[in-house]
């Protein structure tokens, strides 16, 4: 198991998805981690995740390996005999902690893609969404909603902005898509501004 400290170059766009250490309680959530990391590898684009071979992470990060795609783990040490890194294919980079796991994440990353989640994920997503509504970065974020599962989080956003917490146009920010086909255009678009602003 090696650990770089740089994610592998063989891709030009990076992807990023938070998503569970766990499966959930609906099949819908396996198939949709599944269908993300094969419609990601399908793009030619490296995918970076939390490390581990377990939940939607494991099965979203198998589905781009499959297809010979590179997968990044960030992982923090103390997590490794909870959520152990993938057998082979996969590069590991250690962290020390949660907060230097998810700094590295943001900042090797061109986007966030969300698969349902838990504690864990939805601290992810404030913190890429938090730096969007402050100008930190402007990557996209995109919300996979499969079965409503963001539903409840949508209506917290919105609840936030009435309450005038946040401002209105905070709100697209955030791009929610029923499925892993339609994150795949709003991402082709990302990849394509990357792309001329190198020129």
């Amino acid at each position: 198991m090696t650990v770089p400290a740089q994610p592998p170059q063989d891709a030009f766009f990076t992807v990023c998805v938070f998503c569970g250490s766990s499966t959930g309680d609906n099949p819908l959530f396996v198939a949709a981690a599944r269908d993300l990391g094969h419609r990601i590898a399908a793009a030619r684009w490296s995918l970076v995740f939390g490390g581990g071979d377990v939940g939607l992470m494991g099965e979203a990060a198998r589905a781009v390996r499959a297809l010979g795609q590179p997968v990044h783990g960030v992982l923090p040490e103390f997590l490794q005999q909870r959520e152990r890194p993938m057998s082979h294919g996969e590069s590991l980079e250690l962290t020390q902690d949660l907060q230097s796991r998810k700094r590295r994440m943001l900042a090797i990353s061109q986007a966030f893609v969300l698969l349902p989640g838990g504690f864990g994920t939805l601290d992810e997503f404030f913190e890429v969404l938090t730096e969007a509504q402050l100008g930190v970065q402007a990557k996209p974020i995109i919300l996979v909603d499969t079965a409503d599962y963001f539903a409840p989080l949508m209506g917290l956003l919105e609840h936030v902005v009435r309450h005038g917490f946040a401002r209105p146009e905070s709100l697209a920010l955030v791009r929610r898509v029923p499925d892993g086909a339609a994150a795949i255009k709003i991402l082709k678009q990302a990849e394509d501004r990357a792309r001329h602003s190198r020129r």
